[in-house]
């Protein structure tokens, strides 16, 4: 059974099942930031980067299987897998929305 995600985050996912970048980028807010395992990266060029050298480029796909909302985030929590060391791996991603947007989102193992 699917879980049930905030549409930004729906289609967050969707687009990265594609590995299609332009689609990742879109439900994220102009200046929202990714805290990825310690990186931070804000707007909208340097998520670009992140998600070409970092999930593109070794097809990683994240699928949720978890998510919970705890202090005003939605936590989402499911294996990446694609070709890196450890592959598959399990994140927890806490997204913080706004106006219907991305605004947050920090990446742990």
């Amino acid at each position: 059974m699917p879980i049930e995600l905030p549409k930004p985050i729906a289609d967050y996912v969707e687009a990265n099942a594609r590995l299609d970048v332009d689609g990742m980028l879109k439900p994220f807010a102009a200046d929202a930031v990714i805290l990825d395992i310690g990186r931070r990266n804000k707007g909208h060029a340097e998520l670009r980067t992140l998600f070409e050298d970092e999930v593109i480029a070794v097809k990683a796909i994240f699928t949720p299987d978890a998510a919970h909302h705890e202090n005003g985030q939605v936590v989402v929590e499911g294996p990446a897998h694609g070709d890196f060391k450890g592959s598959p791996i399990r994140f927890t991603y806490r997204f913080t929305l706004e106006h219907d947007a991305i605004k947050a989102l920090e990446i742990a193992i």
